[in-house]
């Protein structure tokens, strides 16, 4: 069945779903409809190097044997573990993507304002969001093509009731997934954490942008600081290494960059700074922005031996610590120094499109697939490696971001 559908969708602060914008994948030599095999990456369950027969007849002869069976079988393993140009999740430009990132919810319990416009946004309707099977079918189909890491978003995660079975039923029906971590703005960690830790959660990342109670209700047009607070802390006493995530905006917050850094002083944490990024709604511009060379400045300034650490291939956040503090400070730099080279990060908002690029306004429908009559397993990952190679090399300047139609934050998940 080869309906599969795409839809090019702009979506502003009330855009609605709209199926009648669907149309049908042009092109057919971007459609494979032959599983790939990079499913089998990383399975200790699948061993199709077999020992050849040896002859009893001569001892040298079975050793020989065994030592070039034992050299086949790693440099089987090793091929299969390398993702080729032609599976579902690589793109055109070799970037393999083993990392999924899943919306459950739109809704959240705060109004932060480079997330959510003042006024809020239009909600989609319930029965247009994916149910919790819908979710989990899509994560093992991606867990299948080799996605490794996945980070369950919104909105607000915690202010779904089941997130804690969706956790758990991750982790006990994918034995090759070797992550399950949230996002959360923290309010409701000292309720939840203990309960996801026991379902399997492996990471932690809490949205917090100030250190200071008065300021945290203007960001977040909410109370509620000293229970995020709380949350970290006990992230930490149940073993986890919390990332903390701060936006630094100018005139507003870039005063804190070193109280944050003092943050790291006897607290384990991984606290990132992020740069302001435009989405609709959040009235971006760039006065606002504070770049990752000028927090480095500030830093150095107190923190002369503020040191680089080293940092994974397909990282975003730059890795740094002071010296003989606990935590460590990292910077995500979209902005000014992109990482679009080394992306291996997907997206599936609570609505189900799928975006292969944060700020593309590009998105796919796996709900719609997923609830055709006859859709296969098939379709679907053909509806995948269609949308996965014709991500662009990388996104747009800055200037050219702030220009363009995108949903809000809050809208794509993070």
């Amino acid at each position: 069945m080869h309906r599969l559908l795409v839809r090019g969708v702009v979506r502003g602060a009330a855009a609605s779903i709209d199926s009648s914008s669907r149309w049908v994948l042009p092109g057919p030599k971007l459609l494979h409809t032959a599983r790939p095999c990079l499913s089998d990456a990383g399975s200790s369950g699948d061993r199709r190097a077999q020992s050849p027969e040896t002859s009893a007849s001569s001892a040298a002869t079975s050793s020989t044997v065994d030592s070039a069976d034992k050299q086949n079988k790693s440099n089987s393993e090793r091929e299969r573990s390398q993702p080729t140009t032609a599976s579902t999740l690589s793109d055109s430009f070799g970037r393999f993507h083993s990392y999924l990132r899943i919306s459950l919810t739109e809704r959240c319990n705060l109004r932060c304002k480079y997330c959510m416009p003042a006024d809020g946004v239009q909600l989609t309707q319930k029965q247009q969001l994916l149910t919790s099977a819908e979710v989990l079918q899509l994560a093992s189909l991606f867990v299948a093509e080799g996605v490794r890491k996945i980070r369950l978003t919104g909105g607000e995660p915690t202010v779904r009731k089941d997130l804690t079975e969706i956790v758990a039923q991750l982790k006990a029906t994918n034995p090759l997934l070797e992550s399950v971590g949230i996002t959360t703005n923290g309010l409701m960690l000292t309720r939840q954490l203990v309960g996801l830790q026991r379902a399997g959660l492996d990471a932690l990342n809490v949205s917090l942008d100030t250190l200071r109670a008065a300021r945290y209700e203007q960001i977040t047009r909410r109370k509620g600081w000293d229970r995020v607070m709380a949350g970290i802390d006990l992230a930490i006493q149940l073993g986890y290494r919390p990332k903390v995530n701060c936006v630094l905006m100018k005139g507003f917050n870039e005063d804190e960059i070193c109280d944050f850094v003092e943050l790291t002083r006897d607290r384990n944490v991984d606290v990132r700074f992020i740069e302001y990024m435009p989405f609709t709604g959040n009235r971006w511009d760039t006065d606002k922005m504070v770049p990752y060379r000028a927090m480095l400045e500030t830093i150095r300034a107190r923190y002369p031996a503020f040191e680089a650490l080293p940092n994974g291939p397909n990282d975003t956040s730059k890795a740094y610590r002071v010296p003989g503090y606990r935590g460590q400070m990292g910077f995500i730099t979209s902005m000014t120094e992109h990482f679009c080279g080394s992306c291996n990060r997907l997206r599936i908002t609570a609505d189900g499109n799928l975006k292969v690029c944060l700020f593309g306004n590009t998105e796919v429908s796996l709900r719609d697939a997923l609830r055709s009559p006859g859709c296969s397993e098939d379709d679907l990952r053909c509806l995948i490696s269609a949308a996965v190679k014709r991500k662009k090399k990388q996104h747009a300047g800055m200037l050219n971001l702030s220009q363009m139609e995108n949903r809000p934050m809050i809208l794509i998940g993070g």
